[in-house]
C-alpha cells in the first residue's frame, strides 16, 4: 500500500503545576510527527497562490530580460567572464520557472527545494569564479579569455 505522510505539529494538552503557595504554571508542549494524509484531502502548500504566481511571474520576466540582456552581451564581447554571468543569470531565470512549476502543481515541494538551492549554489559559484577571473594578471593586464 502506497500511504502519503505529511509532516504535522501536534500540541498537546496544556500541563498544570502547583507549588506550594505559588500561581499555578501551565506548560504547553508540542511535538511534530509523521501523519497519513487522508484520501481525498490536499497537501498544504503553495498550489494555487495567486499572490505567489503573480510575484513569481514578475521576477520571471525581470529575470528573463537580463537573461537576454547578459547574452547580447556576452555574443557582443565573447569572452569567458561574459559567458559565466550569461549561465548564472540562466540559472536565476531557471528558478522562476520551477517556482512557477511549484505554484501550479507540476513541481513537487522536496524537488522545488532541491532544485532551487542546487541552483543557488550554482549561481554563488558562477559569479566567484567570473569575478576570480577577472582579476589582473601579473604583468597588468586584464586576463580575459575566450571559451
Amino acid at each position: 500500500m502506497n500511504e502519503t505522510f505529511i509532516l504535522t505539529a501536534v500540541r498537546n494538552r496544556a500541563i498544570s503545576s502547583h507549588r506550594g503557595g505559588e500561581d499555578a504554571h501551565e506548560f504547553t508542549a508540542a511535538s511534530v510527527r509523521w501523519a497519513p494524509l487522508q484520501p481525498g484531502s490536499t497537501l498544504p502548500g503553495v498550489e494555487g497562490s495567486l499572490l505567489l504566481l503573480g510575484v513569481i511571474l514578475l521576477a520571471g520576466l525581470g529575470t528573463g530580460a537580463l537573461f537576454v540582456i547578459s547574452f547580447l552581451a556576452y555574443l557582443q564581447r565573447r569572452s569567458m567572464r561574459y559567458l559565466l554571468i550569461t549561465v548564472a543569470v540562466s540559472a536565476l531565470f531557471l528558478r522562476s520557472i520551477i517556482g512557477i512549476g511549484t505554484v501550479l502543481g507540476y513541481v513537487p515541494m522536496p524537488a522545488h527545494h532541491l532544485i532551487e538551492h542546487s541552483l543557488d549554489f550554482i549561481i554563488a559559484a558562477l559569479i566567484l569564479y567570473a569575478v576570480l577571473r577577472s582579476r589582473p594578471s601579473h604583468l597588468g593586464l586584464d586576463h580575459e579569455d575566450t571559451p
